[in-house]
């Protein structure tokens, strides 16, 4: 992940969890979502006022489900708002995305714990 870049989000978005050295994630697929939304904008995707609006937006739906805002659902929130911009800007459909999401789950399902997850054709069905 490009440090400048990282260092520059944490700055533009200021409540991305961090230390004194920059972004600080709890599990490896944090860190993947974080550098997604990264390279998404440094591809002009969206501006950061459209990142933080949104996932302001997606923080708030979740509080008002019932989300304690612990800041441990910090990047599923990340997430949500991740979705929800690269199928409004047109990158994938919700259709893709979700039947991607599925196909991780059946892949996740038959992996053992420790194991690489892999996707096979066969989770797509």
């Amino acid at each position: 992940m490009d440090s400048t870049a990282a260092r520059r989000a944490t700055e533009e978005v200021p409540s991305i969890p961090r230390d004194d050295n920059g972004p600080v994630f709890r599990e490896p697929w944090e860190a993947q979502a974080f550098a997604m939304a990264l390279a998404l904008h440094e591809r002009g995707v969206f501006t950061w006022n459209e990142w933080a609006q949104t996932l302001g937006d997606e923080i708030k739906r979740a509080q008002a489900a019932g989300d304690p805002d612990t800041g441990e659902t910090y990047y599923m929130h990340w997430l949500a708002a991740l979705e929800r911009l690269v199928a409004e800007k047109g990158v994938a459909t919700r259709d893709t995305l979700h039947r991607y999401r599925d196909a991780w789950d059946r892949a996740c399902d038959r992996t053992p714990h420790g194991k690489p997850i892999e996707l096979r054709e066969t989770d797509f069905a």
